[in-house]
């Protein structure tokens, strides 16, 4: 019998309040309803009003979940987002930095890249991460329980491929940023880390994928070939991780990040 079904034990994340950004789609979307399996209450932020609407009509925790259209690259949303949270539930114990673009204009060579685009995918990939944080840890300092910081990488952070010159930058900078947080707010008992997708089964993949000419079949064959588990990855996979780290299960992991990638990084290189 699991935790979350023992009549004496309480869900392990049962009273905590999570933020989850990019929440209403993809790996964002398989985290909120992770974080409501695991008893958190959850607050979604997002810029697509419907998905995030729709998701809200799907879930069946209705009390323990709340959408706000935010767009996390904005300073004041960022801190009106945690205001809201706070007002609404008292507390924040979790923030899951999902969000994260890639736009099809990006997939150029460093100098044909335009500079707005690089400045919107660092925007949202690396600057929203310091904003949700910076309006988040304060809350998170001020109560018992410390809290958990989770942010949503990629393995390419850690190595590369052609034309992604802002995305590779922004998802590096992102675990830096992940491993300097731990350590300015272990002493809060305040733990940061990080996760490193492979290729996900997301909307961003089908536009990454539209963006070289293929269609899902080519896209999944592509994986099939890299991955050597042979196959691309479910975001309900990398939920599970994130629900993991965000439980006291990993209460002495910090500054660390994780690789949830088939094996891909265990190659030492794109295939």
């Amino acid at each position: 019998m699991t935790a979350s079904t023992h009549p004496n034990t309480a869900p392990p994340l049962a009273d905590r309040v999570a933020l989850v950004t990019g929440g209403a789609k993809g790996i964002g979307r398989a985290s909120c309803l992770e974080l409501l399996a695991a008893g958190a209450r959850v607050f979604c932020l997002d810029l697509d009003e419907n998905a995030g609407t729709a998701l809200a009509d799907e879930t069946d925790a209705p009390d323990r979940f709340r959408f706000l259209p935010t767009d996390v690259a904005r300073a004041a949303e960022c801190e009106a987002a945690v205001a809201a949270a706070l007002e609404t539930w008292g507390r924040i114990d979790l923030l899951v930095n999902n969000a994260g673009i890639q736009p099809i204009d990006s997939y150029v060579p460093a100098h044909e890249l335009p500079e707005p685009v690089w400045d919107r995918i660092l925007d949202v990939n690396l600057k929203a991460a310091w904003l949700m944080a910076r309006a988040a840890l304060p809350a998170m300092m001020s109560g018992k329980r410390g809290g958990v910081i989770v942010n949503v990488a990629s393995v390419q952070g850690l190595q590369s491929m052609n034309h992604v010159a802002a995305y590779a930058a922004s998802k590096g900078g992102l675990l830096s940023l992940t491993r300097q947080l731990a350590l300015d707010y272990a002493a809060h008992g305040i733990r940061v880390v990080a996760v490193n997708p492979g290729t996900i089964d997301t909307p961003l993949v089908a536009e990454a994928a539209a963006a070289h000419g293929l269609d899902r079949t080519q896209a999944e064959q592509r994986a099939a070939e890299a991955h050597p588990l042979g196959r691309m990855g479910r975001p309900e996979e990398i939920a599970r991780v994130i629900r993991f780290l965000a439980t006291d299960d990993a209460s002495f992991l910090t500054g660390e990040s994780v690789n949830i990638d088939g094996g891909l990084m265990a190659k030492g290189a794109w295939a």
